[in-house]
């Protein structure tokens, strides 16, 4: 007796299809998983045999096999409980289902002794290729079913049972297929606002711009100086995340089971690791490999505080994904991508005792003490940091001035619109942000007035910079015009653009 039941698994981000064959024969009661199964696969056959048991089901004493095809690829997880359950009580002649529905359907989910059926990780991501491996039906526990519902045209079976499930499969009891509870996110749910941080108005400036263009930006200045609250408001001024973007960071999170029950990420992430996080944490690994904290930003805004605190090394692996947008790691046997497009921000005070340069405390720390402590910062890391901000300390007349100028993030997010329509306008369907125009595109669309050609020249002399240092000024450029209404940059858009770079040669002066 023999039956073939369809499931799937995920490799990285994407789903791979499984055959689940199962064989009733018989011989001594056995029970065999073979096709590169992990330890936890291996353990179901207790799980499924008292699921089955516990939900009044008795099988047949005969020696069953199972094998998860293709046997080359590794398989991990609890999501083959149900489908080889499923397989068994096929073989077993207990249910019948017609080659249509079989080859349609795929099975997903993981048993308990009482027969529910408990949530899995990576619903989404199998429910996203579901058609791509040619099915139209997706059976999945019913805490994964509004996840997986987000996508259009699959019919999504949500069960909280193995019994439920039967049932359904004899058509005893119908059940109605899970519809998307997607809404559109708001804005701006949280209470943080810009207006709240007294002062700081380049800072404030230099976030617009960066929310604007997805530049990636650095502040440095003493402690209590106002760095990580300006950062934890910068999501205030971001867009919404469209419904595409949606699908994909919210496939991510699945996959890494960092979804909450019938729950979307609808907001942009905000991810803030301590200093203490290893390399596989920030940018993934393991020997099956999971998404890490760049990619679980992916879309949304990755925090640094304290940058100077985390491992040289650790901090070094940041410099391809910020490039590439993805982050690829190698095993002895396969090659994983994760998504990781993130605005990366980043915070450190000037010096360990943080009071280099401050106008209030004086500095008591050693040159060597200096040196040490920004040889973390290494060049080819800054190059890629378009906008590098110093914010002082502030005054007691600034802190208690209920200060007019002090714009609220609504106001500040209206120049950020009118900066993504300019850049959605420029680029058309082919979408991007200035942060990632490709050297064509900045020489078509970062027109240069005379002086401000001749004024870039200077600043590329003078300052020593590198490829993409020039192009990075080109492109916050193209940014601040964009926030002014300006089709041509203007000698104002680059001053203000050069000025975010001099960070460089300050760092330079404390490291000598």
């Amino acid at each position: 007796m023999h039956a073939k039941i369809f499931s799937a698994t995920t490799v990285g981000i994407e789903a791979h299809g499984v055959e689940v064959e199962v064989d009733l024969s018989y011989g001594m009661l056995q029970f065999f998983i073979v096709g590169l199964p992990d330890t936890a696969i291996k353990e179901s056959r207790q799980r499924i045999q008292t699921a089955l048991k516990n939900s009044g089901i008795r099988l047949p004493e005969r020696k069953i096999t199972v094998n998860l095809a293709p046997a080359d690829l590794k398989k991990e997880g609890t999501l083959f409980d149900l489908p080889i359950a499923i397989g068994i009580l096929c073989a077993a002649k207990l249910v019948s289902l017609t080659p249509e529905f079989s080859s349609e359907t795929l099975f997903i989910g993981e048993l308990s002794l009482d027969g529910t059926i408990r949530s899995i990780k990576g619903a989404l991501a199998i429910a996203f290729d579901a058609q791509t491996l040619g099915k139209k039906r997706l059976i999945v526990p019913k805490d994964n079913a509004h996840e997986a519902a987000l996508i259009e045209q699959l019919e999504v079976i949500g069960v909280s049972s193995l019994v439920e499930l039967i049932a359904y499969l004899r058509n005893e009891t119908p059940i109605a297929p899970t519809q998307s509870a997607y809404q559109l996110p708001l804005h701006n749910e949280n209470e943080l606002d810009f207006s709240q941080v007294r002062g700081q108005h380049q800072a404030k400036r230099a976030l617009q711009i960066s929310a604007a263009g997805r530049h990636n930006i650095l502040f440095i200045g003493p402690p209590g100086s106002g760095k990580t609250m300006l950062a934890k408001r910068l999501p205030t001024i971001m867009p919404p995340l469209s419904f595409q973007e949606v699908l994909e960071t919210t496939k991510i999170y699945s996959i890494s089971g960092k979804l909450a029950q019938q729950k979307l990420i609808t907001q942009r992430p905000f991810r803030n690791p301590h200093h203490t996080i290893s390399q596989a944490g920030l940018v993934g690994g393991g020997s099956f490999p999971q998404p890490g904290e760049i990619s679980l930003t992916h879309h949304g805004i990755l925090f640094l505080d304290e940058l100077t605190e985390f491992k040289r090394t650790t901090l070094e692996v940041l410099r391809q994904p910020l490039e590439n947008k993805t982050v690829c790691i190698s095993r002895a046997n396969h090659t994983i991508t994760f998504p990781a497009n993130f605005l990366l921000i980043v915070a450190l005070n000037p010096c360990p005792c943080g009071f280099l340069g401050d106008t209030k405390r004086q500095c008591h720390c050693s040159k060597n003490a200096i040196e040490h402590y920004l040889a973390k910062l290494s060049g080819p890391l800054l190059d890629r940091i378009d906008l590098q901000i110093n914010v002082a300390s502030l005054d007691y007349d600034t802190l208690k001035n209920n200060d007019a100028r002090a714009l609220s993030s609504e106001q500040l997010f209206t120049g950020v619109q009118r900066a993504l329509e300019a850049q959605q306008n420029r680029f058309g369907n082919s979408f991007t942000f200035n942060s990632s125009m490709t050297p064509n595109q900045i020489d078509q669309f970062c027109m240069l007035s005379p002086e401000a050609e001749q004024l870039v020249k200077q600043a590329f002399e003078r300052l020593h910079l590198s490829m993409r240092g020039y192009h990075k000024i080109l492109k916050v450029a193209r940014t601040i015009a964009d926030l002014e209404h300006a089709k041509q940059i203007q000698v104002a858009h680059v001053r203000e653009a050069i000025m975010y770079r001099s960070l460089d040669q300050a760092l330079e002066k404390m490291r000598s």
